[in-house]
């Protein structure tokens, strides 16, 4: 057997060891992952998402709904709606809602006849009774009515014109025109009512009128009846 050097013996012993530490290596842990040192990045960590609202800056989370409230000092839809009026002496604007005159505020009456041109033109006059300032907007309605309270004709046709609110202050008055053709010369078939209905705008209530206004066309031809915008004052 040739002799072989115990250094070159000893060479070969540590080619070997490495060849077997490489093997393992590569094969890995068995299920063909491989196992990687550990990484540091470096970096700043963010916060972490809060889901409440922040005292200091009063924002609310993504997916949250902000509380709804009326700030100090401003009014509401409804209080700055068209129709809004300014009371006497003050900068407050209120509602027609909050201001107008009821019914239970008002008085009803049928002023004079004062005919022209085929036409009889009676003012319809609401007052204003009580011990408050209120208002009236647009039209009144009206119906004829008979002694059993069965109303006679159509309803009054509106004729055109620019609704505007008129402030009553107690006793002072507003009132709209109810006009309609002579029904002697228009031809138009007549009743004669006993009262006439007076409902002030926005109210469901009504005021009960004595007529002593005569027949009034309720059918045929120009049988319509019409009525006007409210107006200050009485009349004409």
């Amino acid at each position: 057997m040739a002799y072989t050097p115990r250094s070159a013996r000893h060479g070969a012993l540590l080619v070997g060891t490495v060849a077997v530490l490489g093997l393992l290596t590569a094969c890995g842990n068995g299920n063909g992952a491989q196992t990687s040192p550990p990484v540091t990045a470096s970096g700043t960590a963010a916060p972490a998402a809060d889901d409440t609202t922040s005292p200091a800056s009063g924002t609310t989370s993504a997916g949250a709904s902000p509380p709804t409230s009326t700030p100090v000092g401003t009014t509401t839809a409804t209080a700055s709606a068209p129709g809004t009026t300014t009371s006497s002496g003050s900068d407050t604007p209120t509602t027609s809602a909050n201001s107008r005159c009821h019914t239970s505020e008002l008085r009803a009456a049928v002023g004079r006849n004062d005919p022209g041109a085929g036409q009889e033109n009676f003012p319809v006059v609401l007052t204003n009774k009580s011990a408050r300032t209120c208002t009236v907007h647009g039209y009144p309605g009206l119906a004829f009515v008979n002694a059993s309270g069965t109303q006679l004709g159509p309803d009054p046709e509106r004729e055109s014109g620019s609704p505007t609110t008129i402030t009553l202050k107690p006793g002072q008055s507003a009132w709209a025109g109810l006009t309609f053709s002579n029904p002697e010369i228009s031809g138009a078939s007549t009743a004669t009512p006993t009262a006439l209905l007076v409902t002030p705008p926005d109210e469901r209530d009504h005021l009960q009128v004595a007529w002593a206004g005569g027949a009034v066309p309720v059918s045929g031809n120009s049988s319509s009846v019409f009525l006007t915008v409210l107006r200050p004052g009485t009349g004409p």
